[in-house]
């Protein structure tokens, strides 16, 4: 455990545990909303901002916050009224995105490929201490709607014509949903990096909803099982010299893979059960395997 007295390691592990814990915490909405590569697109948005943030000599952490909201309401207002050519515009803005915060890095003073690879992949060394600030910040704001508006996310989530007949405000929540992904993209992305988050908000959950078919389970599930691999992934690149983001997703993989296997027998047994519970002549539904993972049918 001496690691813990270098100063970078102490700010990397906090950044870690943060970005564990946000990253599922919106992520179980996205795949709620079959939204699962929003991430994705919303990291190759944010690299304009990092190198906005560059090229101007401010701290690209906030710029890309900046950044990363307009561009999720923007994929929000797509989403909305885009239509048949909404894929096409939302595939310009991700790649445009990204070849626009290559070219801003490269024209800022001191711009180089090592700090377009931090913030590409995540680096453990360069979290400052201005860094972790903002990712606190930012954290505070993502858990303030993901647990405080969880009952309104998930009933949109769940179905959005049911949310607006019984008086909830559809496009507010959407649009809130979006700028909280983005803001967890901004919080992510100094120890996983911008390409590999969207893994973080995803995996977990999926994993998660190999063991339960409960929002709230689910939901704390996800967020252990990204703790303890954001924090597993930050010790293991520290003693191995790997790049964090790269060992924290190939964690999150092999849980998914490990939790699978584990879930698979039970689901099984379930099954055979709930059939041999059914009465003779029954020709009642199948039973859903309570692993089946889309989530569709859990509840608060």
């Amino acid at each position: 455990m001496y690691f813990l007295n270098y100063a970078f390691m102490q700010r990397a592990l906090l950044a870690a545990v943060l970005v564990g814990i946000t990253a599922p915490a919106i992520g179980i909405y996205l795949v709620q909303r079959r939204q699962a590569l929003m991430g994705d697109g919303i990291g190759h948005v944010a690299m304009t901002g990092v190198g906005l943030g560059f090229l101007l000599s401010t701290s690209p952490v906030w710029m890309a916050t900046a950044v990363s909201v307009l561009g999720a309401v923007l994929m929000e207002l797509i989403r909305w009224y885009g239509r048949t050519r909404g894929d096409i515009a939302l595939a310009m803005l991700f790649y445009g995105g990204m070849a626009g915060g290559v070219m801003l890095i490269n024209l800022a003073p001191g711009g180089s490929n090592a700090n377009l690879m931090s913030y590409l992949f995540g680096s453990l060394s360069t979290v400052s201490g201005s860094d972790v600030t903002a990712i606190c910040v930012l954290a505070a704001f993502v858990l303030l709607v993901t647990l405080g508006l969880r009952r309104q996310l998930f009933a949109v989530s769940q179905d959005e014509e049911f949310a607006r007949v019984t008086g909830l405000p559809v496009r507010t929540l959407n649009l809130l949903t979006a700028v909280t992904a983005a803001v967890t993209v901004t919080v992510a992305m100094r120890v996983v990096g911008l390409l590999l988050v969207s893994a973080l908000m995803v995996v977990p959950v999926a994993a998660a909803q190999q063991l339960s078919r409960s929002f709230t389970v689910t939901f704390v599930i996800a967020v252990a099982i990204g703790v303890a691999v954001t924090v597993s992934g930050t010790i293991t690149s520290y003693y191995q010299d790997v790049p964090p983001g790269a060992t924290i997703v190939l964690l999150t993989i092999a849980a998914f893979l490990a939790l699978t296997a584990l879930a698979t027998p039970l689901a099984r047994r379930r099954a055979r059960a709930a059939a041999a519970a059914q009465p003779a002549g029954d020709p009642a539904e199948c039973a859903i395997p309570a692993a089946r993972g889309t989530g569709e049918e859990v509840g608060v």
